[in-house]
């Protein structure tokens, strides 16, 4: 009962936060789409391509990449494959459940402090993009904060394969 309750109030924390991420991403993906855009049309109409664009693709990528992880998580629409756990029974089906979301918050929350670690390394030497000398660090904290919210994600999937293991 604890932990549907914990499971309950953690998805309502992590589902908020993962839309708005998610909506961010999404203007952030049709800002690039029309950077990218723009940028090929003016190199191939008037020979004049906007200077630095890929730069800023890239780092609109990464912001859009990370922005939807929590948010495909609270959906549940990451790709499973279940041709072999399909095959097992239905208990065994909820601890590999349980191992693999606790294995899944496990590294998703090394990547989260190495991107903090890296953010720092890259603020300390002060690296910036070559053509339009945006300091890097922002981004890793961005990676960082995207992969935050997403380990949230994960706890509460991780609750909810829990509770659905001792109860059932």
């Amino acid at each position: 009962m604890w932990l549907n309750r914990c499971a309950s109030f953690l998805a309502r924390i992590a589902d908020p936060v993962s839309r708005w991420m998610s909506g961010l991403g999404a203007g952030i993906l049709a800002a690039m789409m029309f950077l990218a855009a723009m940028d090929v049309l003016l190199r191939y109409f008037f020979n004049r391509p906007i200077g630095g664009a890929m730069e800023l693709i890239q780092y609109m990528m990464l912001i859009t990449i990370v922005s939807g992880f929590a948010h495909c998580t609270m959906e549940k629409s990451h790709i499973r494959v279940e041709v072999v756990i399909d095959r097992f029974p239905l208990t065994v089906r909820k601890i590999l459940y349980c191992i693999t979301s606790f294995l899944t918050l496990g590294l998703v929350l090394l990547i989260c402090r190495q991107a903090v670690i890296y953010a720092g390394l890259l603020k300390d030497s002060q690296m910036t993009s070559p053509v339009l000398f945006i300091p890097a660090f922002p981004f890793a904290l961005v990676m960082a904060s995207g992969m935050a919210v997403f380990s949230l994600a994960l706890l509460s999937e991780f609750v909810y394969f829990l509770n659905k293991a001792v109860n059932e």
